[in-house]
């Protein structure tokens, strides 16, 4: 399976980076062709909701990272997003990327399944993202394979120490 993962937080080498990296190692491991795509490192704007798009199979008229991303999405049989959770949603890093995967809408994608993969500083503030992803799946009539959600990242490289880390690693291996 191609899998693409996409990082959006804004901190490079964080909780969110490390949590992706460790999906990423244990996919591969298991066979899976994995790209990791990190926003930290990328320039990817908001939509403008110009529908240049529609009338150009796809391709966005902004000259931005999200048009290499892009070409990784339209080869992607699944689909995983890793964001901190900030403000009980996922980050607009990563916001900003759902947006623009707008410029697939008429286009259609060839993705299957889509997986969360959410870190915070405190538990019980993931409804906002779990909801956006349920509706994403039932729009797009794509397999939701999950969330999985860690708290406690009170500091960066928190996530080194988290338990729940081995569930992200069995989660990508189970695929």
């Amino acid at each position: 399976m191609n899998i693409l993962v996409v990082t959006g937080s804004p901190r490079k080498n964080g909780n969110t980076e490390i949590m992706a990296s460790a999906f990423a190692k244990s996919a591969r491991e298991a066979g899976h062709e994995v790209t990791v795509k990190e926003l930290s490192t990328l320039k990817v704007e908001p939509c403008l909701a110009c529908t240049y798009c529609f009338t150009h199979d796809g391709v966005c008229i902004q000259n931005d990272d999200m048009n290499s991303i892009l070409t990784d999405l339209s080869q992607a049989d699944m689909l995983v997003l890793a964001s901190p959770v900030y403000w009980f949603d996922v980050s607009a890093q990563t916001k900003c990327f759902i947006d623009r995967m707008y410029a697939f809408a008429k286009k259609g994608f060839h993705i299957k399944s889509i997986a969360m993969l959410l870190n915070s500083g405190a538990d019980g503030v993931y409804d906002a993202a779990k909801a956006q992803l349920n509706s994403i799946c039932s729009y797009l009539k794509w397999e939701n394979k999950g969330v999985i959600t860690i708290s406690g990242m009170a500091e960066k490289g928190s996530m080194l120490k988290s338990e729940k880390l081995e569930q992200v690693r069995d989660f990508a291996a189970s695929l």
